[in-house]
């Protein structure tokens, strides 16, 4: 025991890992050749310096950089008297001393590597700490708690740190390298496309992070919808495509991927009543499906925690789609079901910030349309939580008349009509998308709206 104890105060006792010599050699060598800044700016924060007076240092270099003034240490000085940091008698023999130790800005790189090294090594000693914490206290449970720690560790691999402040110089610079990136390369700002082009004209593809909710009542095609924009992404995007099914089996979403891609009923699928020419669509729509990196999940009841376990060790992750909201079981259980949705539905919009990708998540609608004489799914129809709309960045509904009103068209001219509602566009327009439905093969397509109808 005694010895556990003095174990602890050992660590206690280390100093937080740091290189004040980088550190000075970095601030030195901006000093010497200011546009050596461009080379680390997109990469280092001020908050990766363990001095604060660095940081500050650091922060001054970036306005005066920012807003094309000469860095020397007159200029620098003055900034840094203008801020508070120094009287103005004060800093200049420091400020000088930077330039006395870095002979020339030529390792410059190396310089902010070991600065950024060592910000992350304390950055993982501060989650460790914030864990060790949160396990001792006992006071919350352990799903949360691996879930924490695996986040926390998720951000430091991926540069991100949720619990600093991002000064706003950092947060301009990453908008104007967004802004050159989308003038020099226009496919930057459409988003995950859906593969629907009338949708997307709407949509402008789906966004990083963005919760996408697909509502419907039963029979309506949600799970066809979910799975033909799942093959359009994997297809086009060549990226990881993630399905979660919590209410068909991997084989049951494959039969039915097969189906939309090869142009074979559904029925002969299920029956096994295949002809010679069935197979061959089958054999080449198979080996398409093969050729992309779509990943299946039928685990029912599955938690967001235990999806995010999942998709973090997923690689060159595209897309998310679950198939759907009201199987999903929450972390924690209460008599009121509304509740229960609200966290799932908050969980999945931070999954999809945490993972920075377009999440689709289906949705049962409740029975509200059928009480109506325009049976069109309305932002209040979608059950159980209102949750469910203030977390989605774009919520759309499936309808089909005909599901409805065959009576209205005898001869089937329009049965193969559907709609996309798109009531909720959190970054763009709303509006509603006909699309061509073709139940025998559960496939949608987008209808050419630009020409008139044969």
């Amino acid at each position: 025991m005694n010895n556990e104890v003095v174990r602890g105060e050992d660590l206690l006792a280390r100093k937080m890992p740091c290189s004040l010599s980088a550190e000075r050699a970095l601030l030195g060598s901006i000093l010497v050749d200011p546009n050596s800044l461009n080379e680390i700016a997109a990469t280092l924060r001020a908050t990766d310096f363990y001095v604060q007076e660095h940081r500050e240092i650091y922060l001054a270099m970036r306005e005066l950089f920012d807003a094309s003034k000469e860095i020397d240490p007159v200029t620098l000085i003055d900034t840094l008297v203008h801020k508070g940091v120094y009287e103005k008698s004060g800093g200049e023999n420091y400020i000088r001393s930077l330039l006395d130790v870095t002979p020339s800005a030529m390792n410059i790189a190396d310089y902010a590597r070991i600065v950024k090294e060592e910000s992350t090594r304390r950055r993982i000693i501060e989650v460790c700490n914030e864990i060790s914490e949160l396990s001792y206290g006992e006071q919350e449970d352990v799903p949360h708690v691996i879930d924490l720690a695996q986040s926390r560790f998720a951000e430091i691999s991926e540069g991100r740190d949720s619990r600093s402040f991002r000064h706003i110089k950092d947060v301009l610079g990453s908008l104007m390298a967004h802004l050159h990136l989308l003038q020099t390369d226009k496919n930057a700002a459409k988003g995950t496309p859906t593969g629907f082009s009338g949708i997307d004209k709407l949509l402008v593809g789906m966004g990083d992070s963005d919760l996408v909710l697909v509502g419907a009542r039963p029979g309506m095609g949600k799970t066809a919808f979910a799975l033909n924009v799942a093959t359009n992404v994997a297809f086009s995007s060549r990226k990881t495509v993630c399905v979660f099914s919590l209410e068909m089996s991997a084989e049951q979403l494959a039969s039915r991927m097969i189906s939309s891609e090869a142009l074979v009923d559904s029925y002969s699928l299920r029956s096994g009543q295949l002809t010679n020419e069935d197979w061959n669509k089958i054999a080449d729509a198979a080996m398409r499906l093969s050729n992309t990196d779509i990943l299946i999940d039928d685990t029912p009841g599955i938690t967001v925690t235990a999806m995010k376990s999942k998709l973090r060790n997923v690689k060159n992750l595209g897309f998310v789609v679950i198939d759907y909201l009201g199987l999903m079981e929450s972390e924690q259980h209460y008599d009121n079901r509304a509740l229960e949705v609200g966290l799932i539905s908050r969980g999945l919009k931070m999954l999809a910030k945490e993972l920075r990708v377009p999440v689709l998540c289906c949705a049962q609608l409740s029975r509200g349309p059928e009480g109506r004489t325009d049976k069109r799914p309305q932002l209040s129809d979608l059950r159980d939580s209102g949750a469910i709309e203030q977390d989605a960045d774009v919520v759309m509904f499936l309808y089909r008349d005909e599901y409805y009103n065959t009576s209205r068209d005898p001869e089937g001219k329009e049965g193969n009509i559907a709609e996309v509602i798109i009531q909720k566009n959190r970054h763009g327009s709303t509006g509603n998308v006909k699309m061509a439905w073709v139940g025998t093969y559960t496939k949608f397509r987008t209808i050419d709206t630009t020409r008139e109808e044969p």
